[in-house]
């Protein structure tokens, strides 16, 4: 199988173990993301997910044989959708999701570590987008991701100007939230999990929605009146109540 899928506590570890090819986002892979996420968003004792890869990489991006035969023939850009819809599903999830970056994460597999909520680097972590470099566009959301999460001129260094980041200047510019090493690297990422594991699953997927969608609002009043519903509802859930009752 060329995803690996390990427990601890209320944390999945999600492996990528397809080192020969640098976990590529072969089919396979892509359908045993899809179709492992989903069964762990059904699981009511899991919380929280982390994403890494078999050494020597994290991700080394899409199969070059799954391109090279849409570059044969592929218009619909439906179709070249399904490359991106592994790590789609995963930026979907209503699970808080950590990545693992253990090595390189190239294009696509960039992407994959985009996709999540929060990436810890490790000393190995490359971030290369490379699509211009291959003769590609972008694809996948990359530059919304990308520039989201560092901005316009550090997104355009990455693509248009062939920039790469190691994992200490990947925390410098923000695109890592922390640098440590690669035998430390999942430890901590699992460590991050654990934390929002331990909320309730319906407030910590609404905290998730909410980081994502009140950015987006209009205006600040549309932002407070887009949290203030939240809020509210979690007024009346036990996570809150019952402390309130314990005068904690």
């Amino acid at each position: 199988m060329p995803l690996h899928v390990e427990r601890r506590g209320r944390v999945a570890i999600l492996t990528l173990d397809d080192p020969e090819r640098r976990n590529a986002l072969s089919a396979p892979m892509v359908d045993e993301i899809i179709a492992t996420t989903g069964a762990l968003e059904a699981d009511g004792t899991v919380g929280a997910l982390v994403v890494t890869g078999a050494p020597p990489a994290f991700c080394s991006g899409a199969d070059l044989g799954n391109l090279a035969a849409l570059g044969e023939g592929e218009r619909d850009p439906e179709g070249v959708r399904a490359i991106y819809d592994g790590f789609l599903r995963l930026y979907d999830s209503t699970l808080p999701t950590v990545a693992a970056v253990n090595g390189p994460a190239v294009g696509a597999g960039m992407n994959l570590a985009l996709a999540c909520d929060v990436r810890i680097a490790g000393s190995s972590a490359r971030f290369d987008a490379r699509f211009l470099r291959i003769g590609l566009h972008p694809g996948g959301g990359h530059v919304w991701l990308l520039e989201r999460a560092i901005g316009p001129q550090a997104a355009a260094a990455l693509n248009l100007f062939g920039e790469r980041l190691d994992g200490a200047r990947a925390a410098e510019v923000g695109l890592a939230w922390e640098y440590v090493t690669d035998d430390a690297v999942v430890d901590r990422a699992v460590e991050l999990a654990t934390r929002a594991a331990e909320a309730p699953r319906e407030l910590a997927a609404r905290v998730k929605a909410t980081l994502r969608h009140a950015p987006w609002q209009p205006a600040f009043e549309d932002a407070v009146r887009f949290e203030l519903e939240h809020q509210v509802w979690s007024f009346h859930q036990p996570a809150f109540t019952d402390r309130l009752r314990s005068g904690r």
